[in-house]
């Protein structure tokens, strides 16, 4: 906020400067720096042929984010895709180092109870009515 004040205020002042120019001239039918303001005004036509081509480019300018959004949104999946799938085995790993059996294999229950539970669930229990 510091500078922008200023350099309002600058640029303020010098566009009503330019105005003065232009009304003092005028009422005295003479021009100040005629060689200056024909380097100027050429300086100027090329500006506004640049603008021209940057605004056609801008025009183009969207499509082409678009296009370049959806391959970084693309291969930042996959990258995380593949660094999950990294730490999903390297979980499985650890799992595995700090148990003590090493290899899960799933085998019937010694639990009597655990055993009554699972026959019922798969219907194996009898019902008396």
């Amino acid at each position: 906020m510091m500078l922008a004040f200023p350099l309002f205020l600058c640029s303020l002042l010098g566009i009503a400067g330019l105005f003065a120019l232009k009304e003092w001239e005028s009422r005295r039918d003479r021009v100040v720096f005629p060689a200056l303001r024909r380097a100027m005004d050429a300086h100027t036509l090329r500006l506004v042929e640049l603008l021209a081509a940057l605004q056609a480019d801008i025009e183009k300018l969207p499509p082409e984010i678009a296009h370049a959004s959806r391959l970084a949104v693309h291969e930042s999946a996959l990258a995380a895709a593949s660094l999950l799938r990294f730490l999903s085995v390297q979980a499985h790993a650890l799992a595995d180092l700090v148990s003590h059996k090493h290899a899960f294999k799933r085998r019937a229950p010694r639990s009597e109870f655990l055993k009554k539970v699972i026959e019922h669930k798969n219907g194996g229990g009898e019902r008396n009515e």
